[in-house]
C-alpha cells in the first residue's frame, strides 16, 4: 500500500494536470470573446452560438374552401386616387394605371319617406259641355285607398314576419331611419291589408300542399286574446317546397282533414298523435319519436354501468336486462332499414316491398313479445309497433320520403319563437295575420328566394334594381 507521502504527491499531480487543462479552455474562451469584441466593433453581425437544428414541423394544410381571398364585391361608384404632379420635382404626370384598390362597404345615408302628390286634373271639354277628370290607376304602388306605399307595406311585414320585430320597434325604426310617424293601430292595419291583398297567394300555396305527394305535419300550442290554442304546420319537400301554418282552437283530427281536403292522398309524415290517424292516406310515423321513447324506457330502468347484458340474469335484474334486449332489438331493426337503403341506392320496387315485408314483419315479431304481458315496461311500446306497423317503414317503399319528422320540427321553430317573444296574439285577426305572412315568408325563404322582393312582387310592385 502507498504511504500517505506518496498518496499527497498523487493527489497533487491529479491537481496540476486538473488545473493545467482549466488554464487551456480559460485561454480559448478569452480569446474567442476577443474576435467577437473585435467581430461588433467593425461593424459585422453578432456570432450566434449553434444550436442543434431542429427538424421542421410539417405545416397543417387547411381546407380547399379556405384558400381563396374574400370575394370582391360589383362596385356602384368608384373614386379615383391620383398625383397630378410628381411630390419631389414638381413635374407635370402622364400615363397611368391601377397600382391597387381597396374596396369600402357602407351604407349611403338613410333617407326620408317619399311623399307622392297625385293631383288629378280636371278639364273643361266644350263639345260635352262637361269637366273630366281621368281615372287613376294606382295598383302596385298603394294598397286600397291607404295613404301607405307597397313598398313600406312590404317592409312592414318583412320586419313584423322575418325579423319578429315588435309593432313598437317597428314604429321607432321607421320614426328614425326613414321619418315616418305611423301609430300602431296603422302599423297593424297595414299587416291587415297585406294579408289580404295576399289571399290568393296563401290560398295557392295551400293546394299546392294538398297536391304534393309528400307532406309533413305537425302542431304547436298558441294564444289568442288569453285562450290556448293550436298551430297546425304543414311543409312538403323537394325545390318547390310549401310552409302552410293555419290556427284552431281544437287539436282534434278534423282540423287535419279540414285543411288537407278529401282530396290529399300523398304519404303524411307525422309522431304519433292520434290526431293524425283517421286521415284517409299513407302515413309515416316518424322514427326520432320512437327512439326517443326507447332512450326514455332504458332510463328508467337502467343497469349498473360496468353490467354487460347476461344471457341469464338474476332475477332482481330479468325486466331491465329484457327492457334493454327489446329496446335494443328496435334500435338494431331501424339501422337496419337505413342501412338496406343505403346499399340498394337504385333498388327497383320489387326490391323495396320485399325489404318493406322482411322488416314489418319483424317489427311485428317485436310487438307481440309483450304486447299481451300485464305491466310489463315494455307493454305500451309493443302495443304501439303493432297499431302502427304499416306506416314505420314507408320510407323504404317511397323514394324521398324521409323516416322522421324534422323537417315539420324545423319549420314550426319561427313560430315557436314568436310565441315565446310576443306570448301569441290579441284578436282573431291578429292570429290570421300572424299564419298568413309566416306562410308566405317561410316558404319564400325555404325556397332560398328573397323574402322583401317576393313580397313586393306579390304585392304588385316592382322589385328594386341594385343601383
Amino acid at each position: 500500500m502507498p504511504t500517505t507521502l506518496e498518496a499527497a504527491i498523487l493527489i497533487i499531480e491529479q491537481l496540476q494536470a486538473e488545473n493545467a487543462a482549466l488554464k487551456q479552455q480559460l485561454a480559448e474562451l478569452t480569446e474567442q470573446l476577443a474576435q467577437v469584441q473585435q467581430a461588433q466593433q467593425n461593424g459585422q453581425p453578432k456570432v450566434k452560438a449553434s444550436m442543434p437544428k431542429r427538424e421542421p414541423k410539417s405545416r397543417r394544410k387547411r381546407d380547399p374552401q379556405h384558400n381563396r381571398g374574400r370575394k370582391r364585391q360589383e362596385p356602384t361608384r368608384i373614386e379615383t386616387h391620383a398625383c397630378d404632379a410628381c411630390p419631389d420635382c414638381g413635374r407635370t404626370l402622364t400615363g397611368g394605371s391601377v397600382a391597387r384598390t381597396r374596396q369600402v362597404i357602407d351604407l349611403p345615408p338613410p333617407q326620408p319617406v317619399e311623399v307622392v302628390e297625385h293631383q288629378v286634373i280636371e278639364r273643361y271639354c266644350p263639345h260635352c259641355d262637361a269637366w273630366k277628370t281621368p281615372t287613376r290607376n294606382l295598383t302596385g304602388q298603394v294598397l286600397g285607398q291607404s295613404r301607405i306605399g307597397v313598398r313600406v307595406a312590404a317592409l312592414i311585414a318583412y320586419l313584423r314576419t322575418v325579423l319578429r320585430l315588435p309593432i313598437r320597434r317597428i314604429q321607432e325604426y321607421l320614426a328614425t331611419v326613414h321619418a315616418l310617424d305611423l301609430s300602431v293601430g296603422e302599423i297593424t292595419r297595414l299587416l291587415h291589408q297585406v294579408r289580404d291583398t295576399l289571399d290568393a297567394d296563401l290560398q295557392d300555396l295551400k293546394a299546392q300542399a294538398r297536391a304534393s305527394p309528400i307532406v309533413h305535419a305537425d302542431e304547436t300550442g298558441w294564444r289568442e286574446d288569453g285562450q290556448h290554442g293550436y298551430i297546425w304546420a304543414f311543409s312538403t319537400p323537394g325545390d318547390d317546397t310549401v310552409r302552410y301554418y293555419e290556427y284552431d282552437q281544437s287539436r282534434g283530427g278534423h282540423v287535419v282533414r279540414r285543411i288537407l281536403g278529401g282530396t290529399f292522398r300523398g304519404h303524411l309524415v307525422s309522431d304519433f298523435y292520434c290526431g293524425y290517424n283517421r286521415h284517409p292516406c299513407p302515413h309515416q310515423r316518424c322514427w326520432v319519436h320512437l327512439l326517443r321513447d326507447l332512450h326514455d324506457l332504458r332510463k328508467a330502468h337502467p343497469l349498473p354501468p360496468e353490467t354487460v347484458i347476461p344471457e341469464k340474469p338474476a332475477p332482481d335484474e330479468a325486466v331491465a336486462v329484457a327492457v334493454h334486449r327489446w329496446c335494443q332489438a328496435v334500435r338494431t331493426l331501424y339501422d337496419d332499414a337505413q342501412q338496406w337503403l343505403k346499399q340498394h341506392p337504385a333498388a327497383s320496387q320489387t326490391e323495396r316491398e320485399a325489404a318493406y315485408v322482411r322488416l314489418t314483419g319483424q317489427s311485428h315479431a317485436l310487438g307481440l313479445q309483450y304486447a299481451q304481458v300485464k305491466e310489463h315496461p315494455c307493454k305500451a311500446l309493443c302495443q304501439r309497433l303493432l297499431r302502427h306497423e304499416d306506416e314505420l317503414f314507408p320510407f323504404v317503399l317511397v323514394d324521398g320520403l324521409s323516416a322522421d319528422n324534422n323537417q315539420a320540427e324545423r319549420s314550426i321553430r319561427p313560430l315557436v319563437i314568436i310565441r315565446k317573444i310576443s306570448g301569441g296574439s290579441r284578436s282573431e285577426a291578429g292570429t290570421k295575420t300572424r299564419m298568413a305572412l309566416a306562410s308566405l315568408f317561410e316558404t319564400w325563404l325555404a325556397r332560398g328566394l328573397n323574402a322583401f322582393q317576393e313580397c313586393l312582387r306579390a304585392l304588385g310592385a316592382p322589385a328594386p334594381t341594385p343601383a
